[in-house]
């Protein structure tokens, strides 16, 4: 009997390693990995070049205080900087801790001007920001805040696309909109680039800031190093994490100068945030995401992956209801139940993921190869074929 508590339903199969896109079961199987630990594995398993950072690194340093300069998280820092709109950059562990983090951020920037009660975000219902207290609140989910009261205040919402809601949503107390530029666990539901623009456009009329969540969306993902790179947007404020580590435990959120003058010292802190070794494990990352022609490689192969997959679609037209998605955030809703759906993959050999809306997600490594888009296409084919 495990003596792990029973908050996960983990199903009944263990690894005993991984390769590129592939797991390997204790008892032999071999799967194909388009789960790579929920969009987490950018650089697929036991990547080479990850292994050699870790060790080299390790043999080094591990761990100061960040009483210290790290200069392997000044390198980091600065390489994100120069990548993108941000000035400043704080390290966190985890997608959970950068997004309470940006939340942070947002109110003290507020509180620095003298408007301490300009301290409300506005947020999606039932987006995912997390699960923390303030971040399953922040989500407006029945679900994932049952049980866990009282409320954590300060955040509004409104329906996904729901834009007379939205305006109607900010008041004077409003300090931040924020929303995941591509919804994760709420169904792979892209924000148009035209609406990000719109929402720039409020923010800058109302005077408050946009934060854009690219936890899940960010890195590479999308095609982009940002999702919301093409509507040509600049936010204010990004939470990053999953794929900046790939696979080591790492998160940031970034920031322009204006929202980070209000993070003096002693406003925000983290123990292990920013340390030599998964400094160097996400510079590491970078080093691949940024050589030449890596991510118009994602581009294509997922816009090939995207193509069959709709090919699918139209194949089997009771089976499959709707491809969502950017490139390899990818989503399947299905108009049958996914659970026995994921299970028909995975007896096959394809590890998948749920979202809400009866969506199957989609998410290979963005090293996956077109021999092994080739092979999951063709399971995917063989099940949908199944409920004829």
């Amino acid at each position: 009997m495990s003596a792990l508590a029973k908050n996960y339903n983990r199903k009944n199969i263990a690894f005993k390693k991984g390769k590129g896109s592939f797991l390997y079961s204790t008892n032999g199987n071999k799967y194909l990995d388009f789960v790579q630990g929920i969009a987490v594995n950018s650089l697929g398993h036991a990547n080479p070049f990850l292994i050699k950072a870790i060790n080299k690194q390790a043999k080094k340093l591990w761990h100061v205080s960040n009483a210290f300069i790290i200069p392997e998280g000044e390198k980091l820092a600065k390489r994100l900087v120069k990548k993108t709109f941000a000035d400043f950059v704080i390290f966190q562990n985890s997608g959970t801790e950068a997004t309470e983090a940006a939340i942070k951020v947002a109110r003290r920037f507020f509180y620095s001007i003298g408007k301490p009660k300009k301290n409300r975000i506005l947020c999606i219902k039932n987006s995912f920001h997390g699960r923390t207290l303030a971040a399953i609140y922040a989500s407006g989910s029945k679900k994932m805040t049952e049980g866990f009261g009282p409320k954590v205040d300060g955040f509004d919402h409104f329906e996904f696309g729901n834009h007379k809601e939205l305006k109607k949503s900010i008041t004077k107390r409003t300090a931040a909109i924020m929303v995941e530029t591509i919804m994760g666990e709420g169904g792979i539901k892209v924000i148009p680039d035209w609406c990000l623009r719109e929402l720039r456009k409020i923010c800058n009329k109302k005077k408050i800031l946009l934060i854009l969540d690219e936890v899940q969306c960010g890195i590479g993902r999308s095609g982009n190093f940002f999702a919301f790179e093409k509507s040509k947007v600049k936010p204010d404020i990004v939470p990053i994490a999953k794929g900046i580590g790939g696979g080591f435990p790492l998160g940031a959120v970034l920031m322009n100068k204006k929202v980070a003058s209000g993070m003096i010292a002693g406003t925000h802190g983290s123990t292990f945030g920013g340390n030599p070794l998964a400094m160097s494990v996400g510079n590491a990352v970078l080093d691949q995401i940024f050589k030449k022609g890596f991510l118009k490689n994602v581009q294509n192969l997922s816009g090939y992956f995207n193509y069959e997959l709709n090919k699918i679609k139209k194949k089997f037209p009771k089976v499959i209801k709707e491809v969502r998605g950017v490139g390899f955030l990818i989503g399947l809703q299905l108009f049958n139940d996914q659970k026995k759906f994921i299970q028909k993959l995975m007896d096959n050999k394809l590890l998948t993921i749920r979202a809400a809306e009866n969506v199957i997600r989609i998410l290979p490594p963005l090293t996956v190869t077109k021999k092994e888009i080739n092979l999951a296409i063709k399971i995917i084919k063989k099940v949908c074929a199944s409920y004829k």
